[in-house]
């Protein structure tokens, strides 16, 4: 009876020991640059969607489980992660409570424009698919709310029912985002397989929930969220890598047409005979802007421009438009004596670098310019026809987020060719 029980003993204790430790790394996932959001303790490293410390109550730890009580709605509730990230491979486990909903999204952006995450960042949807109906006075879920959905945008090719453990039982979710492809597993099954910024990605957000959405997922980074959408639900073992960026480079302009941009005012956007972008002050005389339909962050972007009529322009980077107001930081493009090549910021401060006079007559005018932005995280430079015009090193510019964007000014009177828009993402 002693060997047995002392058999018995042994075989427990090697379990037990062979048993993964809830919210831990291993060394193996360590030295492979995995990181733990969640420390199965405190809420260390989250906070609520433009707000403060989570400390309400709302979301709170029990047994090692990051616990949303269920308080949360559609338009609160959602805590998200004090980090930002670009590329990534971030896995989790959770358990939802009978007909409960939930869900992580990614990239979100954190800025008073955006009163809610998800119509920032692309959602994997977390819900009971089995009891949801049942639960909620007979609301019968399209496909694209159904469990480990990119939520309102793609879905599996089959049934994840099969794949989707009961009510109040542990299942695991991985999101993988690499560089644009974008893979979404459910209990180790994949059940969507997407490239983002496609014409296939962009025709499905227009046509769908997030048509009046403009911004809704163009961002390459942000916050890792958990939504508590009504339901009390719990999560553990959330861990995250961050994966390489892989430099892609690719013509903003086509040279044809005015695909991959968004006209902002009612100035005038054309390419002319010659295969040139021109733009030119319309009959209102207000300001335009003509944005890329994508987020760029770290880019080295080279273009050419010739000025033709006052030549009063601009790009502006890391930059958001909404009517003709927009909020980010300008490379200025002006007539001889108006700082070509320097930086201005759009609201707040106003010029953050302008052009030494000697520098002035480095911009031909009425010929081709060449103008070239490099813009890695903090640090900005500029170069006009291949002469240094600034060297800038900003935390808001670091920070910020946006398309890149043309400008016309204001006052009537402005024409302004450009060609060869050429970008390198970093």
């Amino acid at each position: 009876m002693n060997k047995v029980f002392a058999f018995i003993f042994a075989a427990a204790v090697l379990v037990v020991s062979c048993t993964p430790a809830q919210n831990s790394l291993t060394r193996a996932e360590k030295a492979d640059g995995w990181e733990l959001l969640f420390d199965g303790e405190t809420l260390d490293g989250w906070h609520y969607y433009l707000g403060s410390a989570v400390d309400d109550g709302a979301w709170f730890v029990e047994n090692g489980e990051l616990t949303a009580s269920g308080d949360g709605s559609e338009s609160s509730g959602y805590i998200v992660t004090d980090k930002v990230y670009e590329n990534f491979d971030l896995k989790w486990e959770w358990k939802i409570s009978r007909g409960g909903n939930s869900g992580m999204i990614y990239h979100v952006q954190e800025t008073p424009a955006f009163s809610v995450p998800f119509i920032t960042g692309p959602e994997y949807q977390i819900i009971d698919d089995e009891n949801f109906t049942e639960m909620n006075d007979g609301y019968v879920l399209e496909p694209w709310q159904k469990c480990a959905v990119d939520y309102a945008m793609y879905v599996p090719d089959f049934d994840t029912a099969p794949y989707l453990k009961p009510a109040g039982e542990w299942n695991s979710s991985e999101i993988i985002f690499d560089n644009g492809h974008v893979t979404y597993l459910l209990n180790g099954r994949v059940t969507v397989e997407f490239d983002a910024w496609t014409e296939d990605w962009f025709a499905r957000k227009a046509s769908g929930k997030w048509a009046d959405c403009p911004e809704y997922g163009l961002s390459r980074r942000g916050s890792i969220c958990i939504q508590d959408h009504g339901y009390p639900a719990w999560f553990r073992n959330i861990k995250v890598k961050k994966l390489p960026n892989k430099e892609v480079e690719e013509e903003l302009f086509n040279g044809k047409d005015l695909k991959g941009w968004v006209n902002y005012g009612t100035e005038l956007w054309y390419v002319d005979t010659d295969g040139c972008l021109v733009c030119e002050s319309g009959p209102d005389k207000g300001y335009g802007y003509f944005a890329t339909d994508k987020y760029y962050n770290d880019f080295d972007l080279s273009l050419e421009f010739m000025q033709e009529a006052d030549g009063n322009s601009g790009v502006f980077i890391r930059s958001t438009v909404e009517g003709t107001t927009v909020r980010g930081w300008q490379v200025e493009v002006a007539p001889k004596g108006s700082d070509t090549g320097g930086i201005y910021e759009s609201y707040g401060r106003g010029w953050l670098v302008q052009i030494p006079d000697e520098k002035e007559e480095i911009l031909k005018e009425g010929e081709w310019n060449t103008l070239r932005i490099l813009c890695q995280g903090d640090r900005v430079q500029t170069w006009l026809n291949g002469e240094p015009m600034v060297d800038l090193t900003d935390e808001a510019i670091g920070a910020g987020n946006g398309r890149i964007a043309l400008q016309i000014h204001d006052g009537g009177g402005i024409k302004v060719r450009w060609r060869n828009l050429h970008v390198k993402t970093l």
